[in-house]
């Protein structure tokens, strides 16, 4: 065979995969545009739903804010309703062009603002106007209109939400069925090609001379030997559950495994080549500014890098996935370094576990205050009702002033009792001057019945300038979990100390130290390898296993530690929790807090 016969058999042999190749690449143009509108419908629906949620929001500080000024005629309470007036406007025109871009109903928004307007303009801003003038504002009627107007709005609320959700499950789906017809589509496309340019490259090879016969028959060894053993090194990383990158030196991709082409939203085809900090994005999960990736970092220190779990992964569509991130260099066999792979997992559905098993943890502590304060309500509130009952069985003026007496006094607690409660659910969004001994009186006169009812003493000594940095209503749940597990090892008759003193680490910083002592049959070695794990109680059914796990990570939050001493023996049982709170090191909340 000459020459120019084996030539052209060549450039057929090589024309067939390229045709193929543009065929896909025209394929895969179109599902990717395809798919990025679904994409941008997807995004559309979330804006409307997170702007729904933000409206949500703020017309709940407005109505909070009606009811404090209602309550306290202070001004102060006013400025959460006056400053989500402008924001309100801004949202439902945000959602009304939303909505519209959908090309949806709008009528469920018009309903919306219309029930909104009813409640400013017949009870927001008369109730304003009757406050300042000095006028009684405990009208029912007022009050019971000012609710059912609030139910509508946010009850067209919740059918906006609903309805932007359906929308972008449907859409979800649509986008889903699109990458899956594209990825059957490109398998079986991949399958038949290979197996045309098989049969063609084999009926054109016979065609070649058998001077070059040999030749071929060991170049097709060799093929087939890098073949399986590529297909092997697939196999394997396909097996693989973590997301895996393989690069050369300079960066540029050579080898994407399934669950890594899933996480960064690229298949391999459009990955090959690239630069990795192009397909690897990464950003720091609080701040959310470029970080490094591992392969900088291994290519720099030439070295294996250990895990990292404080990175966010940009995907190709723009959404954000937490990951954790390692990397480790490839060697050849002079020692040079010949390549980078990089190894990452998702751990979004992680980190939304922590978040449930804190939400969890929230509801178990709720029920719990909302049955003490139900308790320590009703009991003066009874004791009112009796005395109206006495004064109106007839009395004396002496016996009608000492009754009033005593009836001014029960509401005085129950007073007391609200205004803890309601300093529970106010809480700031970033960490403000938080007095130590104020949080523990409050959670104490919740428990104060509790505490009464099991003639249990509890001794409090109270540091002077007991004040740290942190969120109060996290703080408050702390020290009822601790206080509440202090009373329920409790017997009756036994002692509970709660102190506060300043303290400080060796070598660290300085703050105040609340400790926590009971007088209870104390805790087992066994027991305590395992206290600050989730799930783990010694309460049975009446405990969810979560609240010191909770609590610790609420300590460490604002910078400090959780240390429990206990003591088995007959003589000296009982245990002490001492929590160390520094004075200003308390971090942000992030958008899963955890207040009460």
């Amino acid at each position: 065979m000459n020459l120019s016969k084996l030539n052209r058999i060549l450039l057929q042999t090589l024309l067939l995969p390229v045709v193929a190749l543009m065929v896909v690449s025209g394929v895969l143009v179109w599902q990717i545009l395809s798919a990025k509108a679904t994409v941008a419908q997807i995004q559309l629906a979330d804006n409307n739903i997170a702007t729904a949620n933000y409206l949500s929001a703020l017309i709940a500080d407005q109505e909070a804010g009606i009811r404090g000024y209602q309550n306290t005629a202070n001004e102060i309470f006013l400025q959460p309703y006056d400053f989500a007036v402008a924001p309100i406007q801004g949202s439902f025109a945000r959602l009304h062009e939303g909505i519209a871009a959908q090309h949806g109903d709008t009528s469920q928004l018009d309903s919306l603002m219309a029930a909104h307007r009813r409640w400013v303009n017949t009870i927001a801003e008369p109730m304003i106007v009757m406050v300042r003038s000095g006028a009684d504002t405990r009208d029912p009627g007022l009050n019971l209109r000012g609710k059912a107007y609030m139910d509508n709005v946010r009850g067209a609320l919740a059918s906006i939400v609903a309805s932007q959700k359906y929308q972008r499950t449907l859409f979800v789906d649509h986008w889903q069925q699109q990458l899956r017809d594209t990825l059957i589509g490109i398998v079986v496309f991949a399958l038949l090609t290979g197996l045309l340019i098989g049969l063609f490259a084999r009926s054109r090879l016979h065609a070649v001379s058998g001077a070059f016969q040999d030749s071929l028959i060991k170049l097709r060894n060799n093929a087939q030997s890098t073949f399986e053993n590529e297909q092997r090194l697939r196999a394997i990383l396909a097996a693989i559950g973590d997301a895996v990158i393989v690069c050369d030196p300079r960066g540029s991709i050579e080898l994407v495994n399934p669950v890594a082409q899933d996480l960064c939203g690229l298949n391999q085809e459009s990955a090959t080549g690239r630069n990795v900090g192009d397909v690897f994005r990464l950003l720091d999960e609080n701040t959310h500014d470029p970080i490094p990736t591992p392969f900088e970092q291994v290519r720099d220190q030439r070295r294996l890098i250990g895990p990292s779990s404080h990175a966010l992964l940009v995907r190709h569509d723009g959404t954000e996935l937490h990951v954790d991130t390692s990397g480790a260099p490839i060697y050849d066999l002079n020692g040079d370094l010949a390549g980078i792979v990089l190894v990452f997992r998702n751990v979004s559905e992680q980190r939304r576990t922590q978040a449930a098993l804190l939400a969890s943890e929230k509801l178990a502590v709720a029920g719990r205050l909302a049955a003490t304060i139900a308790h320590e309500i009703h009991n003066p509130l009874d004791a009112v009702v009796n005395i109206i009952y006495l004064l109106r069985q007839g009395s004396t003026p002496e016996e009608a002033a000492q009754f009033l007496e005593m009836a001014a006094s029960e509401l005085d607690r129950v007073t007391q009792i609200s205004r803890a409660m309601l300093g529970m659910y106010r809480e700031s969004r970033t960490p403000v001057a938080v007095d130590l001994e104020e949080v523990l009186s409050s959670v104490l006169l919740l428990l104060e019945r509790r505490i009464s009812d099991q003639q249990v003493t509890v001794n409090v000594t109270y540091a002077p300038g007991s004040v740290v940095t942190g969120f109060p209503a996290e703080l408050r749940q702390v020290f009822t979990n601790l206080l509440t597990n202090a009373l329920d090892v409790s017997a009756t008759g036994s002692v509970i100390d709660v102190r506060t003193r300043p303290y400080s680490l060796r070598g660290g910083p300085a703050g105040f130290e609340v400790t926590v002592k009971d007088q209870g049959t104390g805790i087992t070695l066994e027991d305590m390898a395992q206290l600050f794990q989730p799930f783990f109680t010694t309460k049975g059914e009446q405990g969810t296993g979560l609240g010191l796990w909770v609590s610790q990570g609420i300590v460490h939050k604002h910078g400090g530690s959780i240390h429990i001493d206990t003591n088995v023996t007959t003589e000296h049982h009982g245990t002490t929790i001492a929590v160390f709170l520094p004075f200003g090191a308390a971090v942000l909340p992030s958008e899963h807090g955890s207040g009460i």
